[in-house]
């Protein structure tokens, strides 16, 4: 039951953070295409599927949903690089955006996982 219950904590914050990355989107100065949002909706969604379902602890919780945050971001960061140009983000910036909100999602799934709702990782 604490392997579900983790598992599914998880990946409701990572469908949160994906609404909050699209809400982050969506301020800027041009539409977000609908492929796009569902990128980074279900990017989200994956880190949080990551999270719930590692066995590996990595020390501590948060250098854990760091790491998962990281990696997992990865393919959505060169996807956003071949997106179109947005003003005042080259495709660099827009990957290095990607990635390390990425990592800032992954510890606070993790937070919110492991902490508040106390399903920790059992290895």
């Amino acid at each position: 039951m604490d392997r579900t219950k983790r598992l599914v904590i998880a990946t409701v914050m990572g469908f949160v953070c994906g609404f909050v990355c699209l809400g982050l989107a969506t301020s800027g100065p041009g539409d977000v295409p609908i492929p796009v949002a569902l990128t980074l909706i279900t990017g989200r969604a994956l880190i949080g599927v990551a999270i719930g379902i590692s066995c590996s602890a990595l020390g501590h919780w948060a250098i854990h949903g760091l790491v998962m945050g990281l990696v997992f971001s990865l393919p959505t960061g060169f996807g956003s690089m071949l997106g179109p140009e947005v003003p005042g983000f080259t495709p660099w910036s827009m990957f290095m955006w990607t990635v390390i909100l990425g990592g800032i999602y992954g510890v606070a799934i993790e937070f919110v996982t492991t902490v508040v709702f106390k399903a920790k990782v059992r290895e």
